[in-house]
């Protein structure tokens, strides 16, 4: 079978090592020159590091270098990605500085026109594998008087287009955002800028490094245990007495970790304690606090403006301004924002984008892999989690099989109803904040549970209750594809 897969990030080479192993034919495409997805030179911003440490953020086996420190930059990320593709033979099935215009359904599989340095041409693949990242788009608010403020000099942009520090050096600087990406590129902005100042239309809670300066936080959140203090859809196990009977005790684990961050990062202080209580975490995404950002905030050369919003951009014969929604007005040269990212499949027609989603635009996949009424095509990567790697990789083996008929799926209606109950679930406890239900923060292992459980193929009772005290180890699951393929040849 010839396979496309569209997109070169984790997700879509660990697919196309994974398929390949099983036999298929595989090419991937990507529109940037190199391979890394979000960690692509063409879209790292200066600052930009792993939110996990390097033990737990990487493919099963191909663990990262010893030299890499433990939360590597961009740029290692990057480059940990080409060793992989070398690893594993993957270069010449690369298509790099090509872009998939449109994909659509042939009498074949799926008909394809892309454009590259060879210019535009048309081919013809059996079955289509989505791997171009949750984070696709970057999204810029429409803004007031932005088109005035541009024609007046001022710069308004994406943080993932923001590569250049001298561009900022000795201006004023507003960064749009309080998510990791936006504390991230304010620190090195800050120390170049005239000025920096973060707009934040909501505060985030922030995991230190070391949680009290002691504990890694990679052994709280990065756990079966960090896992299990919130509440998943269907509790198992230990879960079930947290969420039951111990849940005096699961508060009181939540509420001494808030207080500890509240102390140890000094935010009422600085008037920074978010709203609400630390396990709100779990409505979206756990943050990583920035080396450096809130001692910059203490230094006066980071300026925070909580519960806002840049409400219009302006230019006079003075200069460029900002007014926020708090009726401050303030000097600004460039607007940096860190404000998410659109989900978009840009390369499907209108009718097969109305066939992937729901009437709320969420994405309809079983397991975030399968759509139920398209054929021919699967989804790679649209599991983002703390361990966005391994799930990707994980959800690879699964379509191996499922390509080659080993998976013995529920009824069409079944998995329907399976997807409707997950996506209100999702809307509820995110408050709409799931990335159209691609985002599965902070339930990472379940989802790797119930795909692997599907193949019979999960690691044993003994390493899931370690992954209960300790990080999770990506290598726990080297064999799994390797054990897939041994039984289906033994099948065969």
């Amino acid at each position: 079978m010839t396979i496309a897969i569209i997109g070169a990030g984790f997700a879509g080479l660990s697919t196309a090592k994974v398929l390949r192993e099983a036999g298929f034919d595989v090419v991937v495409y990507d529109r940037t020159p190199d391979v890394g997805g979000v960690w692509s030179r063409t879209r790292r911003y200066p600052g930009l590091r792993t939110q996990n440490n390097k033990g737990t953020y990487a493919l099963s086996d191909h663990p990262m270098p010893r030299s890499f420190p433990q939360w590597p930059t961009g740029e290692q990320v990057q480059s940990y990605l080409e060793s992989y593709v070398d690893a594993n033979n993957l270069r010449g099935a690369l298509r790099l500085s090509t872009e998939v215009v449109s994909a659509q359904p042939g009498a074949a599989g799926w008909d394809l026109v892309t454009t590259g340095p060879d210019g535009t041409s048309a081919s013809t693949v059996e079955h289509l594998v989505v791997a171009n990242g949750i984070f696709s788009t970057p999204r810029i608010p429409d803004i007031p008087g932005l088109d005035d403020f541009r024609a007046a000099g001022g710069k308004v942009l994406a943080a993932s287009d923001f590569h250049d520090l001298e561009s900022v050096r000795g201006k004023n600087v507003a960064v749009l955002g309080y998510g990791k990406s936006a504390c991230d590129v304010a620190v090195p902005i800050s120390d170049v800028a005239a000025s920096t100042r973060v707009v934040a239309r909501q505060l985030l809670w922030k995991m230190p490094r070391k949680l009290g300066g002691v504990l890694n936080y990679k052994f709280l959140m990065l756990t079966r245990m960090g896992e299990g203090l919130f509440r998943y859809i269907e509790p198992v196990g230990l879960e079930k007495f947290l969420h039951g009977p111990g849940n005096g005790v699961r508060k009181g684990m939540v509420g001494s970790v808030q207080s500890v961050i509240t102390r140890q990062l000094k935010l009422p202080q600085m008037g920074l304690v978010p709203n609400g209580s630390f396990e709100d975490i779990a409505r979206s995404t756990v943050s990583l606090a920035t080396e450096r950002f809130y001692e910059q905030v203490q230094a006066g050369a980071i300026t925070v403006t909580r519960d806002a919003e840049v409400a219009k951009l302006l230019a006079d014969a003075t200069g460029t301004w900002a007014e926020l929604s708090t009726g401050e007005r303030i000097a600004v040269d460039t607007v940096v924002c860190a404000t998410g990212f659109h989900q978009e499949v840009p390369f499907f027609s209108a009718e097969i984008n109305d066939e992937l989603t729901d009437d709320r635009g969420n994405f309809q996949l079983y397991r975030q892999i399968l759509p139920l009424s398209v054929p021919n095509l699967t989804f790679a990567g649209y599991n983002s989690s703390f361990f966005s790697p391994l799930s990707a990789e994980m959800s690879a083996v699964w379509i191996s099989a499922y390509l080659r008929g080993a998976l013995d799926l529920p009824s069409t209606e079944q998995m329907r109803a399976h997807i409707d109950r997950r996506l209100v679930w999702m809307e509820e406890r995110t408050d709409g904040r799931h990335a159209r239900g691609t985002n599965i923060i902070p339930f990472s292992m379940h989802n790797i549970d119930e795909v692997l459980s599907d193949l019979d193929l999960n690691v044993g009772p003994a390493t899931r209750a370690l992954q209960w005290l300790g990080p999770i180890n990506p290598g726990s699951y080297k064999k799994v594809a390797r054990k897939l393929n041994k039984r289906l040849s033994k099948a065969a």
